[in-house]
């Protein structure tokens, strides 16, 4: 998965419009998230900022952020037909949760390439390891 940065999560969302309504907006990653607005470009400022807090309420409850999925992954579901798909990113940084500092030991080459790769990106060799860490956890759990 490229990444935008190392501090946004890019998520699908699948936005409906009925003749009598305004747009409605989808997060397939979080049920239960929804938003809308009265044009294209309202209901995805909307939908950035359900996200945000519909994590936000993930972090205080204590539960974990999904890991977005692609657009692919939903398409043949019944429940999105007849929508436009969209990709939204979020900045996770400016969220809640607590940094935490740690102690870790690794080997300087991997230490180099991860340094190199963040900076690359913009970003930080703490949010690298944080964002590879999740999708790690993320692409195992149903194991």
């Amino acid at each position: 998965m490229a990444l935008a940065t190392l501090k946004t999560m890019r998520f699908p969302i699948v936005i409906h419009k009925d003749n009598d309504s305004d747009y409605g907006v989808t997060v397939p990653d979080m049920p239960g998230c929804f938003s809308a607005g009265t044009t294209t470009d309202e209901a995805l400022s909307n939908a950035i900022e359900a996200i945000e807090c519909h994590i936000e309420g993930l972090l205080i409850d204590g539960d974990r952020i999904p890991t977005p999925r692609s657009v692919e992954h939903y398409q043949s579901d019944k429940n999105f037909r007849g929508g436009v798909w969209a990709l939204v990113d979020v900045d996770v940084s400016k969220l809640s949760g607590k940094a935490r500092r740690i102690n870790i030991t690794l080997p300087e080459r991997i230490l180099a390439q991860i340094d190199s790769f963040a900076a690359l990106h913009g970003g930080s060799r703490s949010g690298l390891l944080a964002h590879a860490a999740m999708e790690y956890v993320a692409a195992h759990e149903s194991r």
